[in-house]
């Protein structure tokens, strides 16, 4: 059998976390969208948009996410990892152009449960992909890299949002996502290997040959991903950290979909403009991308879950520090450092349940953790909505910090009850 030297080995890596980055970066641009224009749909006399809707109508988004979520794991086992992530880019990309023509509230709603689908499937697989790709010692670094295209995504949301709101409209932002279609989709179909380990269970020995033969890697060991299903996660002892973790993610997830979706608005209702408030999502962004690289690589030395538990503790001071009314300087400091903690912790999360699961359950795992996560992720806009419609948005900090405790107590214990598993043993690829 042809030896895996290290220089293919990180080629094949830095291929699967390239064309993953893409199509990450596309789901960030269109989940983080909607936070961006808010404030122009709000503005729009003919849309009929109030406060309070405006919260339940950026939770269809996150249910359908959490329905995506919870059924990629068991559809992927079927058709695999690489068309899952093809038909989740179509899903979203055709559901952004239905909320950019949409004539009503109600067809709006429809687009954005829809394009939830479509995002909800296509996160836990990208970071399964990287996960089984990546070189021993650098799983962490890589999961967190491919995280921060999460955060390009809402850097490029919020920077269409200060473009496109006056000259164009809030439509024109929609349309802007109906071009991962015509770009990602075509680049996954034809350069975005298969998951080896899923070749080998379906019985397509020979592809999984042959992807292994032009990148001088070896195949990994025969190993059934097809048939163990969510009940794995709660066999031999596992029920308690797969419980803990979901517990963790719910948290995680409503403080990162609740201060995404509502961040700009809550910042203008504490006096700053709206470009200085679309300026807040950029830098709390800019922020993420840093702290992803950084906990990774501290992640990699020390383990996952220590790092997630200091990164959401670290978030509780920064989210509730946004409620205190400073000078705009400091205020944007405050800003970045929260994102640099607030994006990174809910990531090694998803590190720690990568880490912690087997191949045969790994993919499962993360998307259970993921879409049980959603209902935290519903839960934080409609959260928010109702603290703007009631006048408290400066309780809407405080929450999110809350929410931020939460789910610092729920990760250690998950760490308590569960071991890692060291890449270098796993019957994935030998590096």
């Amino acid at each position: 059998m042809q030896r895996t030297s290290p220089r293919s080995s990180k080629n094949l890596a830095g291929l699967v976390v390239a064309i993953c980055w893409l199509v990450v970066l596309f789901d960030g641009v269109d989940l983080f969208i909607y936070g961006a224009v808010l404030p122009g749909m709000l503005e729009d006399p003919a849309l009929g948009l109030t406060k309070e809707a405006a919260g339940t109508l950026g939770s269809y988004a996150t249910f359908g996410m959490l329905l995506g979520a919870l059924g990629s794991g068991p559809l992927t086992d079927r058709i695999g990892r690489k068309m899952m992530i093809i038909v989740s880019t179509t899903v979203f990309s055709i559901a952004s152009g239905v909320c950019a023509a949409a004539p009503s509230l109600g067809t709006f709603g429809l687009g954005r449960f829809a394009a939830g689908l479509g995002l909800g499937g296509l996160l836990p697989i990208a970071l399964t992909m990287v996960a089984e790709f990546a070189p021993a010692g650098r799983r962490n670094l890589l999961i967190g890299s491919l995280m921060t295209a999460h955060q390009a995504g809402g850097i490029l949301a919020a920077t269409l949002g200060l473009w496109l709101l006056d000259s164009f409209g809030w439509r024109s932002a929609f349309w802007i996502g109906v071009l991962p279609l015509f770009i990602a989709v075509p680049l996954v179909a034809r350069f975005l290997p298969e998951s080896l380990s899923f070749l080998i269970a379906r019985g397509r020995a020979d592809e999984a040959r042959k992807v292994a033969a032009d990148y001088g890697v070896e195949l990994p060991a025969a190993v059934d991903v097809t048939k163990k299903g969510t009940v794995s996660l709660f066999r031999g002892g596992r029920w308690q950290p797969t419980l803990l973790f979901w517990c963790a993610s719910f948290g995680g997830l409503l403080l990162v979909y609740g201060v995404n979706t509502w961040l700009p608005t809550m910042m203008r209702g504490e006096g700053y403009d709206l470009g200085s408030a679309l300026a807040f999502l950029i830098v709390i962004n800019l922020g993420g991308i840093a702290g992803m690289l950084v906990a990774g690589r501290v992640a990699d030395r020390f383990g996952a879950v220590p790092v997630a538990a200091a990164w959401f503790a670290l978030t509780a001071v920064g989210v509730y520090l946004l409620g205190v009314h400073m000078p705009l300087a400091v205020t944007y400091v405050v800003v970045f450092l929260a994102g640099v903690f607030l994006f990174s912790a809910q990531t090694m999360v998803y590190a720690a349940v990568t880490s912690r699961y087997d191949t045969a359950s790994r993919a499962t795992a993360v998307g259970s953790a993921a879409g049980i996560g959603r209902f935290g992720a519903v839960l934080g806009p409609w959260l928010g909505g109702q603290l703007m419609a009631a006048g408290n948005q400066g309780w809407g900090f405080t929450v999110f910090a809350a929410s931020a405790v939460f789910a610092t107590v729920f990760v250690l214990l998950a760490g308590l009850r569960s071991k890692e598993r060291p890449a270098a043993l796993e019957p994935a690829l030998t590096h």
